[in-house]
């Protein structure tokens, strides 16, 4: 193999794995994999770490498995890896069980994705974050009663400033709720803090503006129908409030803003219930919420098509995927992942 050859291989197999995690808040870039990233490294060099062997342990086993080459290029193969690697590294406070647990369930996730794919693609539904739930809940279930890691540090804007009065207070109210907003943009990574919140925000940015800023309207929508709903101050600051609003906006943006609107405020709702019943939801709420506004679009679609009139139909692959194989980042593909 020529230098030059091994050199495109490394280069490929680097923008596959930044794809991986870029796709956690359905992008289809590298630039917006390595902001993520950046912005885990930001909050705990461990978080990073644990995305990239998610990544890299499901994308080998989906070689293995022979999913599509075109799928695993794209990251539509390693975004679930990278995510049950993070929910092991959040939730378990051993560093040695926690890196074995991530590795088994990124593994898992990476064997689950296309055969959970081609199913759900039958129903007309995305796979989004489904093979990660059934992976961690699966763990989560054989680990009930065990010690779980301690909530990671809160970042708000607030706290840049002095905290003796150097800011009005109509100021530091503003601040907050900027910060907790940034928060539950980051929460879709495993992160917290308004700094990690603007890393994800550019990162997706890198990608599509428009889909920035549906995922900012997405976190302050969520958090303020969560905050109305009774939920704790603290949940909101460490963006817990946030996080499916934000996601369920951008699993929804190509159906226009009303049905973007109604899926995080049903991904809030979903949320809060799980919270209130003490179940760990992660990104189950965004994934219901998504799956039950692309089915009323497709229902809507056959009517309106029965009578004659046509609407652009609703994608039925990942999100975040292409629809062509293009290996260009700078290239937003349409919809074909996260807590």
């Amino acid at each position: 193999m020529s230098i030059r050859a091994q050199a495109h291989g490394e280069s490929a197999a680097l923008r596959t794995l930044l794809r991986s995690v870029g796709q956690i808040v359905l992008q289809r870039h590298a630039g917006t994999g390595a902001c993520l990233l950046a912005a885990l490294a930001l909050c705990d060099l461990r978080l990073a770490c644990a995305a990239l062997i998610g990544a890299t342990t499901a994308n080998v086993c989906a070689v293995l498995a022979g999913h599509p080459d075109a799928a695993i290029r794209d990251g539509l193969a390693g975004f679930n890896g990278a995510l049950a690697g993070l929910a092991a590294c959040s939730l378990i406070g051993d560093a040695a069980t926690a890196i074995a647990a991530a590795l088994l369930a990124a593994a898992a996730a990476g064997w689950l994705g296309a055969p959970l794919g081609r199913r759900l693609a039958r129903a007309g539904l995305s796979v989004y974050s489904t093979p990660c739930l059934v992976a961690t809940w699966a763990w989560l279930a054989l680990r009930a009663g065990a010690p779980s890691a301690p909530p990671a540090p809160v970042h708000a804007f607030a706290t840049l400033f002095a905290a003796d009065g150097a800011v009005p207070h109509s100021t530091g109210l503003a601040l907050r709720a900027l910060g907790g907003v940034l928060s539950g943009v980051a929460q879709s990574e495993f992160a917290s803090g308004a700094p990690a919140g603007l890393l994800v925000l550019a990162g997706i940015a890198l990608s599509s503006r428009r889909a920035a800023g549906f995922a900012l309207a997405g976190a302050a929508l969520a958090s303020a129908v969560e905050l109305a709903c009774g939920a704790a101050p603290a949940d909101f600051d460490a963006g817990l409030a946030g996080f499916n609003g934000a996601l369920a906006a951008l699993a929804t943006l190509t159906l226009g803003t009303r049905a973007a609107f109604c899926a995080t405020m049903f991904a809030a709702v979903l949320h809060l219930a799980a919270v209130r019943c003490g179940l760990p939801a992660m990104t189950a709420p965004f994934v219901l919420a998504s799956w039950c506004a692309h089915g009323t679009a497709r229902a809507l679609n056959r009517k309106d098509g029965a009578g004659g009139a046509a609407r652009p139909a609703a994608p039925a692959t990942q999100d975040a995927g292409p629809t062509s194989a293009h290996d260009n980042d700078a290239t937003r593909a349409a919809p074909s992942v996260a807590r």
